[in-house]
């Protein structure tokens, strides 16, 4: 369903860890918003809510709530150091297109 590349799961795994064990992974979300019209958020999270699915991906548990697991199969998000641009990058086979920040899309 999402992959996580081994930076982006290296970069969850560091913020995981000076969470000092109070998050337990990451939730990832699909909201309206954003120029394209859908937006990722993401988030540390310390627990599974109701309608949740749960994925382990590179050692990293992702929680999926209904309405972000109908936008996200086949999603990769990966994370990028670069002079250029810095931080997660989502790369979503379903999306129509994107804003030019690639943070959002429809």
């Amino acid at each position: 369903m999402i992959e996580l590349t081994e930076n982006a799961a290296d970069a969850v795994r560091t913020a995981l860890a000076a969470a000092d064990g109070q998050a337990e992974g990451l939730r990832i979300i699909v909201e309206a918003g954003g120029c394209a019209g859908l937006r990722y958020r993401m988030g540390l999270e310390t627990d599974e809510r109701p309608g949740d699915l749960v994925v382990e991906q590179g050692g990293v548990r992702l929680y999926l709530d209904l309405l972000t697991q109908r936008h996200v199969d086949g999603l990769v998000v990966d994370f990028v150091d670069g002079v250029d641009q810095s931080g997660f990058v989502f790369d979503n086979p379903n999306a129509a297109s994107h804003c030019s920040c690639g943070k959002s899309f429809c």
